[in-house]
Formats: structure tokens, C-alpha cells, sequence
């Protein structure tokens, strides 16, 4: 029954996420300067600022940093968009891979700090997303995108330069700008319409499950085990941690309750009793069996329990005495 479940979750998803997946290229500006902001969310005091900072910063260490601003990127992702934008670019120097590309675009609320491979034990993944949380997505979530971009890009440098402070700032700053705490996830990163048709998708594979366990005597509990970590990771994706948090909890302790609620009705108990004396129950229309399938009418019985196949007897066997 596991594997069953898990085909009908599992295989579903991956499918509908590759029909789903975005199937056009936002294109990839050309290399103006080291700051191209293409979307035009910049002053030019703050091009020029980080214009000059960036220029300095590659005169005295070698590294390539450049600043791309763009609209939009057409329901791709950040990342597969950073990467190719920095491939086009061939930011830092051959044999040395020392550049960085910080990508933001604000119609899709998206950033990323891309990182050439000579640079990413200076500036590691953790430092690139405190840099992220703690600086720039505070000033962006407030429409400051100047402040925010200089924040950000300035950290990126003092970190390349062995000056981590600025990266390190404590999450309580970004509390106060933002309202985020370190333990926040952002939303995944998709497109709100596909975003929609997935949570329909989820929701309503394990919510059917879950209404089945609660209905059916007998595998209401095995129901309840087995859904725990569906409804604990598989809403990450759709609705963030937060209300996944909150999602679980009604779970955990909504389903038992519900089962106890249901189990003192009439019907409830009728069913637990044609499940033991019967082998099968007939719920909301469905036919439950003891094997935990069900059919489609109340005169029918699954396949996966056994039955007599109806035959006829003529008589014939012996008897004995002691």
C-alpha cells in the first residue's frame, strides 16, 4: 500500500513539475559596464558610486564584479538565469574564475549572488546568503533599491577583501528593517500560477488521503503515521515554511481529534462493524475493504481482499468420528 501511495503522490508531481517547467529564455543584456541596470531601479549617484567602488576593488585584486539589473525573466529561474548571464560574460580572469555577477530583478522579486569558482571559498554560500537576507532584501521589501544594491554590493566586496563584517550583520538589523527572522524561508521561487496548479495538486492528493483515514476504521491510523511527512515537506514548495509550520500542526493534531469526534457517531461505528464482521464498509458512496481499497459503488468489492470465486458444492468428501 506504501508503494502505491507513493506512485500516486510522487510520479504525479514530477510529472505536472516538468510540464510546468518555463520553456523560454529571458535574454542576457549586453556588457555595458560593471553595473548594467538594465531595469533602470538605480540613480545614477549609485551607478556611479558602485561604478568606481567596483573599479577599485578590481585594481587591486584582480577580481571581476559586475551588477545586472533586469525587468524581468520570463517564469525562469534565478539561478539558471545568473548562470547564464555570467557564462555570456565570462566575468573574472581565465584560469582564475575570479568573478561575481549579483543579478536583481524586481518584477519577479528574485535576486542572486552568483560566485566564479576561484572565489567560492572567500565568498562561501553562507556569506553570499547573509549578504542577501540581511542587507538587501530588508531595503528591496520597502522599494529601496539604491540603498539595497549598495548595501549588498559593498558587503560582497569588504568580504572578497577579508573585511567580512558588513556580511555578518546580525539578523536582528534585518528584523527591523523587514520583519524576517533567520529562521524564515523565502517562498519557493516559481511563477504564482504554477505555484497555484501545484497546491491544488498536493493538496489534493494528501488531502484525499488524509479524509480517507479519518473516514475508514481500521487504516485511519496507519493514515495518520504515513501522511506525516508528506504534509510536513511537500507544502515547503507552495506556501513557505511558516504556513507549512501551521499546516502540520493542524494535522497532527486536527487528525486524531477528528478521528475521535467521528468514531462516537452511528455510522462510524455501524462501518467498524460490517469492516469486522463483513470485510467491507460502505463510506460516502465508496466501498472500504479490510485490505485498506476501496470501489467506486457500494455493491462492488476491491480485488485486493479475498473472495470466493462461485463455485458450488455436489456433495461429495468424507466425514470421521473419534
Amino acid at each position: 500500500m506504501i508503494g502505491i501511495l507513493l506512485r500516486l503522490v510522487l510520479l504525479p508531481l514530477l510529472a505536472a513539475g516538468a510540464w510546468l517547467a518555463p520553456v523560454q529564455a529571458a535574454d542576457v543584456p549586453y556588457l555595458s559596464g560593471r553595473v548594467v541596470d538594465h531595469a533602470e531601479i538605480l540613480s545614477p549617484a549609485t551607478r556611479d558610486r558602485l561604478t568606481a567602488a567596483l573599479k577599485a576593488h578590481e585594481e587591486a585584486t584582480g577580481n571581476q564584479v559586475a551588477v545586472l539589473t533586469v525587468p524581468t525573466i520570463d517564469g525562469e529561474s534565478i539561478e539558471e538565469y545568473a548562470a547564464r548571464v555570467f557564462a555570456t560574460w565570462k566575468l573574472g580572469r581565465k584560469g582564475e574564475d575570479n568573478g561575481v555577477l549579483v543579478v536583481i530583478v524586481p518584477q519577479d522579486r528574485k535576486m542572486r549572488i552568483e560566485v566564479g569558482y576561484g572565489l567560492e571559498g572567500t565568498l562561501t554560500d553562507v556569506a553570499a546568503a547573509r549578504i542577501i537576507r540581511n542587507l538587501m532584501t530588508p531595503r528591496f521589501k520597502t522599494g529601496n533599491y539604491d540603498e539595497g544594491t549598495a548595501d549588498g554590493v559593498l558587503a560582497v566586496i569588504a568580504q572578497l577583501e577579508g573585511k567580512p563584517g558588513i556580511a555578518d550583520a546580525a539578523p536582528a538589523a534585518a528584523d527591523a528593517h523587514g520583519g524576517r527572522s533567520s529562521f524564515d524561508l523565502d517562498l519557493p521561487d516559481m511563477p504564482w500560477p504554477m505555484r497555484i496548479l501545484l497546491g491544488a495538486f498536493i493538496f489534493g492528493v494528501i488531502g484525499l488521503f488524509t479524509f480517507i483515514g479519518v473516514v475508514t476504521p481500521g487504516v485511519g491510523w496507519f493514515l495518520y503515521v504515513f501522511l506525516i511527512p508528506f504534509w510536513a515537506m511537500f507544502p515547503l514548495m507552495i506556501i513557505g515554511m511558516r504556513a507549512t509550520l501551521a499546516v502540520f500542526v493542524v494535522y497532527v493534531v486536527g487528525y486524531p481529534i477528528a478521528k475521535v469526534l467521528l468514531a462516537r457517531t452511528e455510522w462510524y461505528r455501524k462501518a467498524a462493524q460490517d469492516m469486522k464482521t463483513k470485510g467491507h464498509a460502505t463510506i460516502g458512496g465508496f466501498t472500504m475493504t479490510s485490505s485498506g481499497g476501496s470501489s467506486g459503488s457500494s455493491s462492488s468489492r476491491s480485488s485486493g481482499g479475498f473472495s470466493g470465486g462461485g463455485g458450488s458444492s455436489g456433495g461429495g468428501g468424507a466425514s470421521g468420528s473419534w
